[in-house]
């Protein structure tokens, strides 16, 4: 599935969020620097949706809080 995403990067409590109109807000504690932050975004997703870590793709806004991500589904979904 194709997801879009709101990142809070530094953020001082992590988690994931559905929001009303179907997006997602991440919020994490990383620092967006050296990728640090959009690992924590794919780890953060990948436990929400009850994946492996390999099963999330940041497919667009690395460099950017907006993000369209893939999350393939699990073996068995």
């Amino acid at each position: 599935m194709r997801i879009t995403v709101r990142v809070t990067p530094r953020a001082r409590k992590p988690g994931v969020e559905r929001r009303p109109d179907g997006t997602f807000h991440v919020a994490v504690t990383a620092a967006p620097h050296g990728g640090e932050a959009n690992d924590a975004v794919a780890a953060a997703l990948a436990d929400h949706f009850g994946v492996a870590r390999g099963r999330v793709r940041i497919v667009r806004g690395l460099r950017s809080r907006h993000k369209v991500v893939d999350v393939e589904a699990g073996r068995g979904a």
